[in-house]
């Protein structure tokens, strides 16, 4: 049924669900955000019904803390964001709180914006990402609402196909009261394969105007110093031809931005690795990509793209045994060509003459053309011209700038077909699904380094990703143990965990390298790699004292001496141990000093796929980032202070105005105007 106002669908939902409604939307931009207001609104204002939101990731638009960047980000929200509606159990977990019928439930919350928020913390569902659909149906799930694009009538599940087809299945198969709602946003791109959602899906479609709307889209991160250290020596260890998995965020582009300059620059990508790298390059992939790459990654983020774009990520998976086996062989090109009949006859895929069934698969995979019928083994005629069901990019969900979504609507049609967006249970696990089983997932994810993010590695191996050590959640698992098992349970894979050696807030400069750490996500047992700014650990199965020194390697130098007295301490590192010379200088300035030269020529760019800000704003917000960064440090804030003290230097009018500042009048806001120039 399809309807076109948002209190029609919320009518329908309390017609059809008379008890306790229990909702599960997709995490990320699938949330159809104005069909959720308009029945958080109605439950909010009818106590004796029920609601339960399951969900992850629900995002709002950027405020600021401070008054200085509340002024700055309102012009920018709007230029970026738009029209896109903020969620109203978003605003209420954060402002006054939830009406007392309404309850949220998030397995991954958006990095950091709910420390100290009491109902988020106790409403937080702790688990992997693989496992969310089977712990959807434990809360008793009665309603799924998701966001879908649309073309000519058929409904894709664009961004998010990751958990919504599996549930539904799974509820349906067991027969559980359900009611499935779509709403139509025509802001987001059509995806075509698994995405596309077949007529029987869905109970309810709204379209609407209100439905549509502008998606939130989080400008590019600035790279620093140390986040291109860190892409350099990731993007090191992938193997031409092989597998990758790769995040958001700075880290992700640091990597893909490291990956096609090691592709398109490789005398310079060798300079840089070798003065980053003391104990050389010895087991350090160093050449261009000739084979290519295969994306596999439940986020399918803008470094990806940029990367399929540059012509690194291309090699294509098969979704056939057989073929894939042959692809990795070296036996199928760039398209269908001749002999592949007669291989296909020789390994007994086909028969000749060929049957209805063997017609069906050719044509299925793009070998033969949708109209043609093969004379012989060599008709080159009735090849077809491209792979069909041949992607070289798998991905859950996505997430990005705005150019990246634009992309993405642009895409040639040729091109849309290879980024398969499709299942977390095909992507996340190796188990055998709906879509492959396990031999052919093997077979397809060849060489994998699966790349991810984490906050603290213990001197032992065991890594903090989601939480502190309070029990406070960050943000959550998602899928990072299911890749960390998936790099040990493939034979040829590596798991790769990324850290910035440092942390650096309110509390003081800190080591992310500690002894230990009371919350872990990643035991000692899987672990594999460890990335610092500093190099790289390989602790793949090593003595838990070499473990301690490799570590103690990419460290920063101002924490050795006290975690490797902490090691000795502890009994896990010989009393007379040094670190190696080589590694005892692993501080920022020293970085600095080395990629400088690099970083001058445009090859490590802060923005190396764009900003969405401004070359004004980005002197603003250079600026509020120092000012605030001393104002946890006295040691920079005094002479900061000073300064401003000693006369007021000229600041465009414009950027007063943009921060509030051009009517200055208070003596708070006038020393703000003046440790502002100060910075600028």
């Amino acid at each position: 049924m399809k309807l076109n106002h948002l209190e029609a669908a919320v009518d329908a939902v309390l017609a059809h669900i008379p008890g306790d409604i229990v909702m599960a939307i997709p995490l990320g931009l699938g949330k159809p955000n104005t069909f959720v207001n308009a029945l958080y609104r109605r439950i909010a204002a009818e106590p004796s019904r029920r609601l339960t939101i399951f969900t992850a990731l629900s995002l709002q638009r950027p405020v600021g803390q401070s008054e200085l960047e509340q002024h700055f980000l309102a012009p920018l929200a709007e230029r970026v964001f738009a029209d896109y509606p903020d969620l109203d159990y978003v605003k209420a977990l954060r402002g006054s709180g939830l009406p007392p019928n309404i309850r949220v439930h998030e397995f991954f919350m958006k990095t950091g914006d709910y420390l100290g928020n009491d109902a988020a913390q106790q409403g937080f569902v702790c688990t992997n990402y693989s496992f969310v659909v089977r712990d959807m149906m434990a809360q008793g799930v009665n309603l799924i609402a998701q966001a879908v694009a649309e073309r000519d009538g058929t409904l894709s599940l664009s961004c998010n196909p990751d958990l919504t087809l599996d549930l539904i299945e799974q509820l349906r198969a067991a027969n559980r009261p359900l009611l499935c709602i779509a709403a139509i946003n025509r802001e987001l791109p059509f995806m075509p394969g698994e995405a596309v959602a077949g007529p029987a899906t869905f109970d309810l479609v709204i379209d609407c105007p209100a439905s549509s709307h502008a998606l939130f889209a989080p400008p590019n991160a600035a790279i620093g110093w140390a986040d291109h250290a860190i892409g350099l020596h990731a993007s090191s260890l992938v193997v031409d031809g092989g597998t990758l998995q790769i995040g958001i965020g700075s880290l992700g582009d640091a990597i893909a931005n490291a990956l096609i300059v090691r592709d398109r620059s490789g005398e310079a990508y060798q300079r840089m690795l070798a003065a980053l790298c003391p104990d050389g390059l010895q087991g350090r992939e160093l050449g261009s990509f000739t084979q290519g790459l295969y994306g596999c990654s439940e986020m399918f983020v803008n470094g990806f793209m940029r990367l399929i774009d540059a012509g690194l990520v291309r090699r294509r998976v098969f979704m056939d045994p057989l073929l894939q086996a042959l692809s990795n062989e070296g036996r199928l090109g760039e398209k269908p060509g001749p002999g592949l009949l007669a291989l296909l006859l020789e390994r007994g895929r086909i028969a000749w003459p060929l049957r209805p069934m063997d017609l069906h698969w050719l044509r299925r995979f793009g070998i033969v053309k949708p109209d043609a019928l093969p004379l012989d083994l060599d008709d080159s005629q009735a090849l077809g011209d491209h792979w069909l069901n041949a992607p070289i990019m798998h991905g859950g969900f996505f997430l990005g700038p705005r150019d990246f979504y634009q992309r993405l609507r642009e895409l040639p049609e040729g091109l849309r077909e290879q980024i398969s967006m499709t299942r977390i249970s095909f992507i996340n696990e190796l188990y055998g699904d709906g879509i492959a089983d396990e031999a052919l997932k093997r077979a397809q994810r060849r060489q994998a380094r699966l790349m991810n993010t984490t906050m603290k590695v213990t001197l032992l191996g065991a890594a903090s990703s989601d939480g502190l050590a309070s029990g406070q959640m960050v943000s959550g698992v998602g899928g990072q143990y299911n890749f960390v098992a998936m790099g040990h349970a493939l034979k040829d894979a590596r798991s790769c965990l990324m850290l910035r050696a440092t942390h650096d807030n309110a509390h003081g400069l800190t080591s992310s390298i500690v002894w230990d750490y009371a919350n872990c996500t990643i035991p000692r047992h899987l672990r594999d790699i460890v990335i610092t700014e500093y190099g790289v650990a390989d602790l793949r199965g090593q003595n838990d004292e070499e473990v301690v020194r490799r570590l103690l390697n990419v460290a920063d130098s101002r924490f050795q001496d006290q975690l490797m007295a902490e090691a000795k301490a502890h009994g896990k590192l010989s009393a007379d141990y040094r670190i190696p010379a080589p590694y005892q200088n692993n501080r920022p300035e020293m970085l600095r000093d080395t990629l400088r030269p690099w970083r001058n020529e445009g090859l490590l760019g802060d923005f190396p796929f764009g900003t969405d800000l401004d070359e004004d704003e980005l002197k603003i917000v250079r600026a509020l980032k120092k000012l605030k960064h001393a104002s946890h440090h006295p040691a920079e804030l005094l002479p900061m202070i000073f300064q401003g003290l000693t006369g007021e230097r000229p600041v465009p009018p414009a950027y007063l105005e943009r921060l509030g500042l051009d009517q200055a009048h208070s003596f708070k806001d006038l020393f703000l105007r003046r440790l502002f120039a100060v910075n600028l």
